[in-house]
């Protein structure tokens, strides 16, 4: 009940559709329930004779007949026309609202993720809803109506003949139990069918490695029991619902058979018009029909439920990286940056960074080195703010990053990360995804920093060439510089390079050495190598061994201490 709720409440902006297509409900029952009563009085005046005087009143009811069934088609057209508008506008929202909210969590919540499953939810998930709104609450609605309105009219008609009709309910509600159960699996076929998602996601992304490898049988297999194994879940779910069907069917024509048994019985006993046991017959399919549906809506709104619960799932889910209480926007930031004592954790893991401190002052490039898994992407998340140090602080010109909005923080910051990601869009989309508005001349300036200007031009069509879905069309070090020339262009105060030359030849990196070099002083930069050769000429160089800094210093200087960096230098031959 509590999602129904907030379902309705997210679709207040269509409540005038939702109301009228109710109206019109309304309508298309009460003229199933005014149907019968017309032929009721037809076959009344047919029983008393003589009907051939009273053919203009016969003619006029049957028009009648025939006008309700004219106005039941065009509210009918209504009440499923605006109720699937409103749905559908519902489960887009809905899908919008999940969509901003999963750009709100925090790096953290992804880690145990696959994107398949992520997807699943925004677009699997949402679209149970859309069967809810415009199907499974307006038929129990209609039903409910109808129940009550055919209950009162049987009453006026013959008391114990609609007693002895209402035998057979008792054992429908009887019934109930398994409705436990097919909601249980229902739920659980939205989790098979998301893990069903994550692994083709998985396997489309990594196609060339299953190629490559010869994986394909065995990848194969994973998505046949992902697939069997949903099917089973929703076959286990459909045993209970197909099930019930037979056996409410069953109980109802009991019902149907006491008035038939009953019906004749009365007449001959206690006077009951002919008419009045074909009205009641009529009447009672109305009374049992909507209770012969009762299967198919329960499995309607048990599937609807268990997406909605997901949905809900994920909207509850708080970002644990978010705005303190009060935090400023802070504006254009000079670049100071310093770390004081920080000491970092995965969650549930051992720890990366233990008590690091350092400063770096506006426009200087300082870079991190050290053997793989030590810390030096670790630090430039802390820096983002994907993640919160436990202990320490970190602050930018003295403004402890957590007291600043996460916009104003990531306005000063721009990222080259080690796996570059470009979207499928054209050259300069992706040149100028993080300075809105950018001119031609802007977006070429920034690519000749990058010293990708060359490439680009020669293509077909230049910058208005689109270049695939993450890039596929480019090499790894022409999407390095692409990265390169989009943090270039948004000109921020400072600029953190993760591994910016790891996918690129010797040529190229010292293309975009120079380039780093060319602005180099323009802004503080960040730099995280493995290739020792590009960072000597950084203002300081700090390096890491087992989460700690054990080195900090310029090139020249820290290779004359024969320290941890001399012995790197020694291994790269620089």
């Amino acid at each position: 009940m509590k999602d129904l709720i907030r379902l309705f409440k997210t679709a207040k902006p269509w409540y005038f559709l939702l109301a009228v297509s109710t109206l019109a409900l309304f309508a298309v029952t009460a003229v199933n329930l005014y149907v019968p009563y017309v032929t009721r009085q037809i076959i009344a005046i047919m029983e008393a004779g003589g009907f051939e005087d009273k053919m203009n009143v016969i003619t006029g009811l049957s028009l009648l007949l025939l006008g309700l069934f004219a106005a039941r088609a065009v509210c009918q057209f209504l009440t499923n026309y605006l109720s699937h508008v409103a749905s559908w506008r519902l489960v887009s929202r809905l899908r919008s609202i999940l969509y901003g909210h999963f750009q709100r969590l925090s790096m953290s919540y992804y880690h145990d993720k696959q994107t398949g499953q992520l997807m699943s939810r925004v677009i699997n998930d949402t679209s149970t809803v859309e069967n809810l709104v415009a199907h499974a609450i307006p038929e129990l609605l209609a039903n409910v109506i109808m129940l009550a309105g055919v209950l009162t009219i049987l009453l006026t008609i013959n008391p114990a003949l609609t007693l002895l009709c209402c035998i057979p309910i008792p054992f429908l509600a009887g019934m109930s139990f398994m409705l436990r159960k097919i909601r249980r699996n229902f739920q659980l076929g939205q989790v098979k069918i998301a893990e069903l998602n994550g692994v083709l996601q998985d396997n489309f992304s990594g196609m060339k490695e299953i190629q490559i490898f010869n994986r394909q049988e065995q990848e194969l297999d994973k998505v046949r029991v992902k697939a069997d194994e949903h099917a089973t879940v929703l076959l286990r779910a459909l045993f209970y619902t197909n099930s019930l069907n037979p056996a409410v069917g069953f109980i109802t024509n009991i019902g149907t058979v006491i008035v038939l048994i009953a019906g004749p019985l009365l007449a001959v006993r206690a006077g009951l018009m002919i008419s009045d046991v074909v009205a009641f017959l009529l009447y009672l399919n109305l009374f049992y029909a909507p209770i012969s549906q009762l299967t198919r809506m329960i499995e309607d709104m048990q599937l609807a439920l268990a997406g909605a619960e997901r949905v809900f799932e994920v909207l509850d889910t708080e970002p644990t990286i978010r705005d303190a209480p009060g935090a400023r926007d802070m504006g254009r930031l000079s670049g100071q940056l310093s770390f004081e004592g920080v000491s970092f954790s995965y969650k549930g893991g051992l720890p990366v960074l233990e008590d690091i401190s350092f400063d770096v002052r506006p426009g200087e490039m300082v870079a991190l080195v050290g053997p793989t898994g030590v810390g030096k992407t670790t630090i430039s998340a802390l820096i983002t703010r994907f993640y919160d140090p436990d202990g320490g602080r970190i602050t930018m010109d003295g403004t402890d990053v957590r007291d600043m909005t996460l916009e104003s923080l990531r306005n000063q910051l721009s990222l080259v990360p080690q796996d570059v990601f470009l979207f499928n869009g054209t050259v300069s989309e992706n040149i100028a995804y993080g300075c809105e508005g950018a001119t031609r001349e802007q977006i070429a300036r920034a690519a000749r920093t990058a010293c990708i200007a060359d490439y680009i031009e020669s293509l077909p069509e230049g910058y208005d060439t689109v270049i695939g879905e993450r890039g596929v069309r480019l090499s790894g070090g022409q999407k390095q510089r692409i990265s390169i020339a989009r943090s270039v262009l948004r000109n921020s105060p400072v600029l953190v390079l993760d591994e910016a030359t790891s996918s690129v030849d010797t040529e190229t990196e010292r293309e975009i050495q120079q380039a780093v070099n060319s602005i180099a002083g323009t802004r503080t930069l960040i730099v995280i190598a493995h290739r020792l050769s590009t960072i000597r000429s950084a203002d300081k160089i700090i390096v890491l061994e087992n989460g700690r800094i054990v080195e900090q210093g310029r090139h020249d200087e820290l290779v004359t201490r024969g320290g941890a960096y001399a012995r790197l230098c020694d291994v790269q031959a620089v």
